[in-house]
């Protein structure tokens, strides 16, 4: 992709970072409901800004923060049910879209090739799935969230079966938890097959127990590391060598089970002819050799480190106020995270009402992730999402293709991680194809054809975008704006500065 003369402006502000905030023109919008939407959403949609500033940004917090209260869109709900594979359990995915053939039988082109089919569906279905909610849902901040905690426990879809799973490991560990409590979002992570099998730890066996064969025939590191390291305590968390390997003793014999096994729908399997039934010593408490209850005392105790509160009060302050948040933050939040149990909606409400979240050197500064600026350009734009592929391709083309992520860590959501000349090329090539209606997002896949290529093209209109941005921008880039031609305003709009931020 190559930028425009006309464009070079702009990706020069861009390159350097960008216009101060405090540069930027006054707006007629409250900036507090912008900052609010901002955060706790994916932008504004038309009407937003008005709909906030006349309800106040203390319900608007309260509402997001329940969103059960929230109606939400039957449109949106129709085009959920829709998707077959959805809210299948892991063992329907498997069983029915994972099948293999018998052992020995070579597969025709035929059948791999309907095999792939079948595979294919769900995965485009999980896809679909995230992309309607997260452009389109009025309960934005749990669609914030459900990405926020998806990318902490993160999943990579290219690993094996997981391409089958990602949808669910979604919809069933990650979705139903993420305002709730941390312990139970631990817990259904810890069990679900998409991780057990990403992380290894469906393969991790005691060394001489019963079930050592095959391809189980001994400890398995990976998942008990990646618990504390990444998804608890924290790299400095002062865990040791020999709790990882005490940890992974704990695990060992958690798995997702075989046709031949007994299990429940959800496809988790304890198998105790592998497990390690010694005692342990983990975190220098003594847990007990008892089986299955190890695992789930073990998760206790990560839930409940103070290390634990720490890791994730600075992960969240770090998403929601700024790339090196204030220490004092961090330190408020741990409080309340270790006060609370671990509740998600606590931590947050508490985060939403502090002066570091209000502070206005921290509005439109957190530089948007591809995948921010991506739905938050489609929602600014109003645009009826009913063909969620052209999002899906423009998210791999920068950078940051969804579901894949292929280490633990997921993507960073800080300004050094994605603001580069060639991102911000490809950004701008978006916002212009996005503004000129090039996008075919209201075309339902299945019913486009040559005529769609030669309907005309539906131009964004610059002065409603401008008013659903809050008319937010710099001198500097409403002067760009207004030089402009009417049919590359737009563009220009979702190609600034300040639109990069949020």
């Amino acid at each position: 992709m190559t930028v425009k003369p006309k464009y070079l402006v702009l990706l020069l502000f861009i390159s350097l970072g960008g216009i101060a905030p405090s540069h930027a023109a006054n707006a007629p919008i409250d900036p507090k409901v912008l900052h609010a939407i901002n955060r706790l959403s994916f932008g504004p949609r038309p009407g937003d800004l008005q709909r906030v500033e006349s309800m106040g940004v203390e319900r608007y917090i309260q509402e997001q923060l329940s969103p059960n209260s929230i109606p939400e869109s039957p449109s949106l709900s129709n085009q959920l049910s829709q998707l077959k594979t959805l809210q299948l359990t892991p063992v329907e995915l498997l069983n029915e879209y994972g099948k293999n053939l018998p052992p020995g039988q070579k597969p025709t082109p035929e059948q791999r090739q309907a095999a792939q089919k079948r595979a294919r569906q769900v995965f485009d279905e999980a896809v679909q799935a995230r992309l309607l909610q997260a452009t389109t849902s009025p309960r934005q901040l749990q669609e914030v969230m459900v990405d926020f905690w998806y990318n902490h426990f993160n999943v990579y879809a290219n690993k094996e079966r997981d391409r089958l799973l990602v949808g669910a490991y979604e919809q069933q560990a990650i979705r139903p938890y993420a305002l709730g409590r941390f312990r139970d979002l631990l817990g259904a992570t810890a069990r679900h097959p998409a991780m057990l099998l990403y992380l290894d730890n469906w393969q991790n066996t005691a060394p001489g127990s019963p079930g050592a064969r095959g391809r189980f025939q001994g400890l398995n590191e990976n998942y008990a590391r990646e618990l504390m390291e990444l998804h608890t305590l924290g790299v400095d968390g002062g865990y040791t060598q020999q709790d990882v390997i005490a940890l992974a003793r704990i695990f060992t014999g958690w798995g997702f089970s075989r046709p031949n096994q007994q299990n429940d729908s959800s496809g988790f399997f304890f198998d105790p002819k592998r497990h390690d039934f010694s005692d342990k010593v983990f975190l220098k408490q003594t847990i007990k050799g008892s089986g299955l209850a190890e695992g789930e005392q073990a998760l206790d105790i990560l839930a409940r480190s103070p290390a634990t509160a720490r890791h994730i009060s600075y992960k969240l302050a770090q998403y929601f106020v700024s790339d090196n948040p204030p220490s004092a933050l961090v330190d408020y939040l741990t409080e309340r995270f270790l006060s609370t149990n671990g509740d998600i909606r606590a931590v947050l409400n508490t985060l939403f009402y502090s002066k570091e979240f209000w502070d206005s050197k921290n509005f439109n500064a957190k530089f948007k992730t591809p995948y921010e600026y991506a739905i938050s350009a489609v929602r600014a734009t109003g645009s009826e999402v009913k063909n969620t592929k052209p999002i899906f391709n423009i998210l791999q083309q920068l950078g940051m293709p969804l579901y894949g992520y292929q280490t633990p860590e997921g993507y960073k959501n800080t300004q050094q991680a994605w603001l580069n000349p060639e991102a911000m090329n490809r950004r701008i090539s978006f916002a212009t194809a996005i503004a000129s209606g090039s996008f075919r997002l209201s075309l339902i896949p299945m019913n486009q054809n040559k005529n769609d290529q030669i309907r005309p093209r539906q131009f964004v209109d610059a002065l409603q975008l401008a008013n659903t941005l809050g008319n937010s921008f710099s001198p500097q880039t409403q002067s760009a704006i207004a030089s402009s031609p009417p049919q590359l305003q737009s563009a220009l709009i979702l190609g600034s500065p300040e639109f990069m931020r949020r």
